[in-house]
């Protein structure tokens, strides 16, 4: 591993691997990575979705990429491809992960969540728990998670058609919640529908902090882009309104970004703080539990796609290599660093 530390830039000059704060030091981890979505850790290993559809092994420092047999193609158009990986809470002994990808039928542009097995150095489908989720070049959602209920949560974008996250009866624009077999929980919202929460754009991460509050980050129309504190059946406004627009019936959001862009994706809480990692806003961030004194942890990087905590210290990719990105020698990369 590469250990360095942040060094200072004159004003207005940008640095890559430049941290806001000049004490800190961080840690290239993994590099070479390719359009990294996910991160998972288990016993010193990291598993790191990757678009494109392949799962990168990062042991050490060093990088195996892994192959992933679904029932069907995983398609890598626009934002979709591989996309969430949750490993199984049995893991160690059933080498089972949940994954959300992309793929194509009839000319339609759909998503699944699919359990995968580790194999001989390969993951291959076992079950798809749910199909047909609405899908488009951009707005896919696509975060999976495990709460604190042991309860599979999925998030799904609106696929570019705005109406469709105040549709009930549509997957798109939801938080879902899922038993870990794929059936529908008895104490959902509705007995009869996956959905958790609804008037989601794309929504891309989600966690929990210690007293079980839920919460989730989501992208806005160019601005705007939100946290919002989850409460099941609730309806979170997009289309009808956004930032700190209100109307009866809908949430406003825990934490908004006003006419800034973000375009937050994972997130995790570490201690009293929500960590956010942004794309378009090149940086890590952190917010108070009530959505107060945003603040920059890390920046110079590029786009961060995801971020967790494993012992007390923050990982988080990089996602240069998307496309939208500038990639500099060795991106994408897994870094490392003590809040």
């Amino acid at each position: 591993m590469l250990v360095f530390m942040t060094a200072a830039c004159q004003p207005g000059e940008e640095q890559r691997n430049n941290g806001v704060d000049q004490s800190r030091d961080f840690t290239e981890v993994a590099v070479d990575l390719e359009s990294p979505w996910d991160i998972e850790h288990d016993e010193g290993s990291f598993f790191i979705s990757e678009r494109e559809g392949t799962i990168a092994l990062v042991v050490d420092g060093q990088v195996e990429r892994q192959s992933v047999e679904t029932e069907r193609e995983i398609t890598q158009v626009g934002e979709g491809g591989l996309l969430g990986l949750k490993l199984h809470p049995d893991f160690s002994s059933n080498q089972q992960a949940y994954a959300y990808h992309t793929y194509e039928d009839g000319g339609r542009t759909m998503n699944r969540v699919v359990v995968l097995e580790y194999e001989g150095g390969r993951w291959i489908e076992q079950e798809s728990l749910l199909e047909e989720i609405p899908g488009s070049n951009f707005h896919n959602g696509g975060r999976i998670a495990i709460g604190p209920d042991e309860k599979l949560y999925v998030t799904t974008g609106d696929a570019q058609e705005e109406s469709l996250a105040q549709d009930q009866n549509s997957l798109a624009g939801k938080i879902l919640r899922l038993e870990l077999d794929g059936d529908i929980p008895e104490d959902n919202p509705e007995e009869t529908s996956y959905m958790y929460s609804y008037g989601h754009r794309n929504p891309q991460g989600m966690t929990w902090n210690n007293d079980g509050e839920m919460f989730a980050s989501e992208h806005g129309p160019t601005n705007h882009d939100e946290i919002n504190l989850i409460e099941p059946g609730q309806n979170y406004g997009w289309p009808d309104i956004v930032g700190d627009d209100s109307k009866e019936g809908m949430q406003q959001p825990l934490f908004q970004t006003g006419n800034n862009t973000w375009a937050p994706s994972g997130i995790t809480v570490y201690e009293d703080s929500i960590f956010v990692a942004a794309l378009t806003g090149r940086a890590l961030y952190s917010l108070d539990m009530d959505g107060q004194n945003s603040e920059t942890e890390a920046e110079g990087f590029g786009r961060v796609r995801d971020v967790v905590e494993v012992d007390g210290s923050l990982y988080f990719i990089t996602n240069n290599t998307d496309g939208r990105g500038n990639p500099e020698e060795q991106d994408d990369q897994l870094v490392m660093f003590r809040p």
